[in-house]
């Protein structure tokens, strides 16, 4: 039996205090690859499809986002296709004296490219900085008191912060399915291994972690 103050007294504690540390630390470590390795699956979140009023092309990742809104509209899910229309890169080309067109025109011309005709494609105004500018700008289209449905085509690591502020800035009665462009080349199961993906995977974990906390971080102007 260890005499009270000896050294077999003193170590057995610490011993212990490095396993529990130790099973801290490997609990941590298991945590830590699960969240790694399954974020890119986690970003990505598509709604079943169905019929709805109109198909909306979120600006960004052209042409892949106005090519599956035409494959959509061809399947028959939505008689019109809505764009939005970007301040940027307009505005700062401008004051350069570059004349821009601007995104929303290009994206049309894919569309009738895809067979969407001419008069089935409208541009939503007001013109928007960023993802909560368009969801803003799409519900306020839809008629009020109908629940209507639209469908917001974008890109797949999108998805998920896009259905977050559909929640959070459209509260009336009509309702989003968001999907996913079928082209867009991001791995969800590998996403760590090319540059593009890491940083999609990085900004949009950071504009989830923005639209949870009440989307106190705002674009720059």
């Amino acid at each position: 039996m260890p005499i009270q103050g000896s050294p077999d007294s003193i170590t057995r504690p610490r011993s212990r205090t490095r396993r529990v540390l130790l099973a801290i630390g490997g609990c941590c470590v298991v945590v830590a690859a699960v969240i790694f390795f399954g974020i890119g699956r986690w970003l990505v979140m598509e709604d079943p499809l169905e019929k709805a009023r109109a198909i909306v092309v979120l600006s960004g990742a052209m042409p892949a986002r106005a090519i599956e809104a035409g494959k959509l509209y061809r399947e028959g899910y939505a008689p019109e296709i809505w764009l939005t229309h970007s301040l940027e890169p307009a505005e700062t080309l401008a004051e350069m004296g570059i004349p821009f067109t601007g995104e929303d025109y290009y994206n049309k011309l894919v569309l009738i490219h895809e067979g969407v005709p001419p008069e089935a494609i409208h541009v939503l105004q007001p013109p928007i900085l960023n993802t909560a500018d368009e969801i803003k700008v799409a519900a306020a289209a839809l008629t009020r008191g109908k629940g209507e449905v639209i469908i917001i085509v974008t890109t797949k690591a999108h998805t998920r912060r896009t259905r977050l502020l559909w929640r959070r800035l459209a509260p009336g009665p009509g309702r989003a399915i968001v999907r996913a462009a079928t082209g867009d080349s991001f791995d969800p199961r590998h996403w760590w291994r090319t540059t593009s993906d890491a940083l999609d995977v990085v900004r949009e974990a950071l504009g989830v972690l923005n639209a949870w906390a009440g989307l106190p971080v705002h674009p720059a102007r």
